[in-house]
C-alpha cells in the first residue's frame, strides 16, 4: 500500500477503524434493502405454486414467471455495476430500490400470464442492480480486517427477507385467489424506502476520491472517525490503482476485466457465480411447486418450505466467522462441497423426516457459500473497476438463473425430483472446483491486488 511519507490515506486511515456506529448505519441501511429484494425474489416461489393451480399453467409456462425476473436481473446487474462505478454508489442503489419497489406493487394488478411476465422482467432490472451495488459500498467501508465478515453480515439479510417471503407464502397467499396479489403488493415498501436511503448513507470514500471530490471524501472520511470518538489526521493523496488494469479514457471497463492481472481471477469467479446460481435458484424457487407435486398439499409445502428457509440464518452465522479465521476461498470451497452433499442427499430422501433435514442442509451450505462469494468479489478489483467486477459477475450468474428454472420441469419430467438434485449436486461440485482457483485476499486493503 503506497503513501505519501507517513501520512495514511483516507482508505487506511477507515481501515483502522473499529466497527463504529455509522458502519452499523450503513450495514442496516444497505441490509434492509437487500432483505426487500429477498422478499421480492422468494415470493415468486410460492406464487409459481399457487397460481399453476389457479390458472392452470403448464410447467413450462410457471417457469418463466422466475426465469423472465432473472432475465431482468441479469440486465440490471450488468448495468447497474457500470453506472456504479459512473455515477456513484449510493445513488444507483437507491435509484434501483426505487425502480423494483414501484414495479412490484404495479405487477400485483396483472391481469394475465402476459402482463405478469413483463412486469416482472421490469422488476428484475431494478432488482438485479441493486445487491451487487450495495455489497460494493459496504466492502468499501469496512475495516480490512473485519470486512468478510462485515459483507457476510449484509449477505445475511437476504435469510431475512427470504423468511419473510416464507412467512407471506405461508400465510398469505394461500387465503384466496387474490393471495399472490396481496403479497406481491407488499413488494411496493422500497420505493418509500429508496428515499430514506438516498439522504442517509454515504457515497463511496474511494469513488468520490477517484472523481477528484475530495472535501467531499474527507468530509465522509470524519463522519466514520467521529463516530469512532474523534480520532482523525491528515489525509495524503489517494493511492495510485494498480498498472494494467484501470480502464484507459474511452476504453471498455468489462475489457479491462480481463486484463492480464484479472483474467484469471474474472474466470474463475464468473464460473463460480454461474454455477451458484444455477443451483440455488433452481432448488429454491422450484422447491415449493416440487414438494407439492411430491404429494404434500399446498399449504404443507407452503410449511416445510419456511422450516427449512430458517436454516439459511445459522448458515450465514457460520460463514460470518470463518471467512476472518479460515479465509474466504476455504469457507467458500467448503460451503459449495456441503451444498453439493446436501442436494445429493435431497435426491434420495424418501420421507418427511430426510426431505426437512437435507433441505435444511442444503439451506444452511448454500447460503453460507452465497456470503462467503459476496464477500469476496469487491475484493478481486480495484475501485475504477469494482462496480463492474462484481456486477458483470452477478449478471453472469443471473444467466444461470434464468436457465434453471427453465430446466427444472424438464429434469423433472425425465427422472423426477432425484435427477433434479442430483444434477444440482454435480453443478455445485463444479463450482467448488472454480471457488480454489480464486485467490486469498483476507485483511488485505481493497486497493492491494
Amino acid at each position: 500500500m503506497s503513501t505519501t511519507g507517513t501520512t495514511p490515506t483516507r482508505a487506511q486511515r477507515l481501515d483502522v477503524l473499529p466497527f463504529t456506529g455509522e458502519h452499523r448505519r450503513l450495514l442496516l441501511g444497505s441490509g434492509a434493502g437487500w432483505a426487500l429484494d429477498a422478499l421480492d425474489v422468494g415470493l415468486v416461489s410460492f406464487i409459481i405454486a399457487q397460481l399453476t393451480v389457479q390458472w392452470r399453467l403448464s410447467p413450462g409456462e410457471a417457469s418463466w414467471i422466475a426465469s423472465i425476473g432473472f432475465a431482468g436481473m441479469a440486465i440490471g446487474a450488468a448495468v447497474g455495476g457500470l453506472l456504479a462505478d459512473r455515477f456513484g454508489r449510493r445513488q444507483v442503489f437507491a435509484l434501483t430500490l426505487l425502480v423494483y419497489g414501484l414495479l412490484t406493487g404495479v405487477s400485483a394488478l396483472s391481469w394475465s400470464l402476459a402482463a405478469l411476465l413483463v412486469s416482472r422482467f421490469l422488476v428484475g432490472l431494478g432488482l438485479g442492480a441493486e445487491l451487487p451495488v450495495a455489497s460494493t459500498l459496504v466492502s468499501e467501508f469496512a475495516p480490512a480486517r473485519i470486512r468478510g465478515r462485515v459483507v457476510v453480515l449484509l449477505e445475511s439479510f437476504w435469510a431475512v427477507g427470504w423468511t419473510l417471503a416464507a412467512l407471506i407464502g405461508f400465510l398469505v397467499v394461500p387465503r384466496g385467489d387474490d393471495g399472490w396479489r396481496w403479497a406481491l403488493a407488499l413488494g411496493a415498501v422500497p420505493a418509500l424506502y429508496a428515499v430514506l436511503v438516498r439522504l442517509g448513507l454515504p457515497e463511496s470514500v474511494r469513488f468520490l476520491e477517484a472523481k477528484g471530490r475530495h472535501d467531499e471524501a474527507e468530509a465522509v472520511v470524519r463522519r466514520f472517525e467521529d463516530s469512532a470518538g474523534g480520532r482523525r489526521v491528515a489525509a495524503a493523496p489517494p493511492e495510485p490503482e494498480p498498472a494494467g488494469v484501470r480502464p484507459p479514457a474511452g476504453g471498455s471497463r468489462v475489457a479491462a476485466l480481463w486484463s492480464r492481472p484479472l483474467r484469471r481471477r474474472t474466470a474463475a469467479l464468473w464460473a463460480v457465480w454461474f454455477c451458484v446460481n444455477f443451483s440455488y435458484y433452481g432448488a429454491f424457487i422450484w422447491l415449493p411447486s416440487l414438494l407439492y407435486a411430491s404429494g404434500f398439499s399446498l399449504v404443507r409445502s407452503f410449511g416445510y418450505t419456511l422450516l427449512i428457509t430458517l436454516a439459511q440464518l445459522p448458515g450465514y452465522a457460520v460463514a460470518a466467522l470463518l471467512v476472518e479465521r479460515w479465509g474466504r476461498r476455504r469457507t467458500l470451497v467448503a460451503a459449495l462441497v456441503g451444498s453439493a452433499a446436501a442436494a445429493a442427499l435431497f435426491a434420495t430422501a424418501g420421507s418427511t423426516a430426510t426431505v426437512l433435514a437435507a433441505g435444511m442442509l442444503l439451506s444452511f451450505s448454500n447460503l453460507g457459500a452465497w456470503g462467503a462469494l459476496y464477500a469476496v468479489t469487491p475484493e478481486l478489483y480495484p475501485t475504477s473497476l469494482r462496480g463492474t467486477g462484481s456486477g458483470w459477475a452477478a449478471g453472469v450468474g443471473r444467466i444461470a438463473s434464468v436457465v434453471a428454472p427453465l430446466c427444472v420441469p424438464l429434469l423433472s419430467g425425465a427422472g423426477g425430483t432425484g435427477l433434479v438434485f442430483v444434477v444440482f449436486a454435480a453443478v455445485f461440485g463444479l463450482a467448488a472446483v472454480a471457488a480454489a482457483a480464486l485467490p486469498e485476499l483476507r485483511g488485505q486493503a481493497l486497493a492491494d491486488l
